[in-house]
């Protein structure tokens, strides 16, 4: 039985740069792959693309052909383009990652020193690790020593002014819109030299896993 919606999808294919002689793609699995690769679960997925847990689960398990309005709607629902569920992932990767923070959302991590909010979280195997970081600090001695950890560092000054302490260089003093970019693995504290707590955006290289 021919899908009504196939002239459809051919022409999405070919629009692509595929034509009817490629290996055709398992639609499911890629449904999956890219759901995966957001950290979404089928329960967020199906509410993020307004369609029912069960329908997405059929989807991706290969047991019903989806819709043109079903494609469109998950196409919105991963914010991919609907000829995106149709491209292989280049040399087994997915692309097309993306996880949205609103302000405030952020997962907390207080420390003596600073008070972390950990952005991005619902992302998993990142190779960085971005986060907003209030300074509470306010003199070096607050710091039981240098703080030394993998990967390179990526830091800009939001609010206030700090003074970027390291290792190996004098102490650098810093203000709205002022950043800096570091080898971690050398000692670092920050602390702030404003009346209010400072905040930055502090964005951490990972080592591959």
């Amino acid at each position: 039985m021919t899908d009504a919606n196939e002239p459809s999808l051919i022409k999405l294919a070919r629009e692509n740069g595929q034509d009817s002689h490629v290996e055709p793609l398992d639609l499911g699995e890629r449904v999956r792959d890219l759901r995966k690769a957001r950290g979404l679960t089928l329960e967020q997925a199906a509410q993020q693309a307004g369609m029912a847990r069960s329908t997405l689960s059929k989807i991706e398990n290969a047991q019903m052909s989806p819709t043109f309005d079903a494609l469109k709607k998950l196409a919105s629902g991963l914010q991919i383009s609907i000829p995106q569920l149709f491209t292989p992932p280049r040399d087994g990767q997915i692309t097309g990652r993306l996880s949205v923070t609103k302000g405030g959302d952020g997962a907390s991590h207080p420390t003596s020193t600073y008070e972390h909010e950990m952005l991005a979280n619902a992302l998993t195997k990142k190779a960085m690790l971005p986060y907003q970081t209030r300074i509470r600090a306010r003199s070096f001695k607050e710091f039981e020593g240098w703080v030394r950890h993998d990967g390179e560092e990526f830091l800009y000054v939001l609010t206030g002014a700090i003074c970027l302490y390291t290792e190996f260089y004098e102490p650098i003093e810093m203000r709205r819109g002022d950043s800096a970019y570091y080898d971690a693995t050398m000692g670092h504290n920050v602390i702030t030299v404003s009346d209010d707590d400072a905040t930055i955006l502090w964005v951490t290289s990972l080592p591959p896993e």
